[in-house]
């Protein structure tokens, strides 16, 4: 179940509200610039499908995307718990960071926690099996995959290198809730 837990920056320990209908934070997180919709396979998906053969399946709602908002390079990224790097790629998302492009990711399978920090508040949003979110550019913000990680993501860029990450410096992500496996 997708949920969106809202704080205010300095008060990490007991959320203002907590939604759990994609309905209710999508509506939340599009006050904030934040897009969040579900999409849904066109063909049925097998453990283990090549990239190319997820890109396919959801080759209709990414073709949509990409001619609405400009994006030129689609991925698959699949991160498990015997990935023998899982540490490595956890720690390098963790701290806040902003991108000069769109973040985009669309969860084929398992699940990660964005967590967004805009203005005062901070947006921290469990995204799961269907579920596409958009960061938009310059928005400050943090992800974590977990100790042991399980999601195979969809990856949309306006760059064809992909994005980089700009960190901010500030400590906010260590002192807000992880993701719990």
């Amino acid at each position: 179940m997708s949920v969106l837990s809202v704080y205010h920056e300095t008060h990490s320990d007991q959320p203002l509200k907590v939604l759990t209908h994609v309905e209710d934070i999508a509506a939340t997180l599009a006050e904030v610039g934040v897009h969040l919709e579900r999409w849904e396979a066109g063909t049925p998906i097998t453990a283990g499908a090549s990239p190319d053969e997820v890109i396919a399946a959801y080759r209709p709602q990414i073709d949509r995307l990409m001619a609405e908002r400009g994006y030129v390079t689609v991925d698959v990224l699949s991160v498990t718990s015997d990935h023998p790097q899982k540490a490595e790629l956890r720690a390098k998302f963790l701290d806040e960071h902003r991108h000069a492009e769109d973040e985009v990711r669309f969860f084929v399978a398992g699940h990660g926690l964005f967590t967004l920090h805009i203005e005062d508040m901070v947006y921290a949003v469990l995204c799961e099996k269907n579920d596409l979110i958009s960061v938009p550019a310059g928005a400050r913000h943090w992800f974590d995959m977990g100790e042991n990680p399980h999601f195979v993501a969809i990856r949309l860029f306006s760059n064809a290198e992909g994005w980089v990450a700009q960190f901010t410096g500030d400590s906010i992500a260590d002192r807000f809730p992880r993701l719990e496996d």
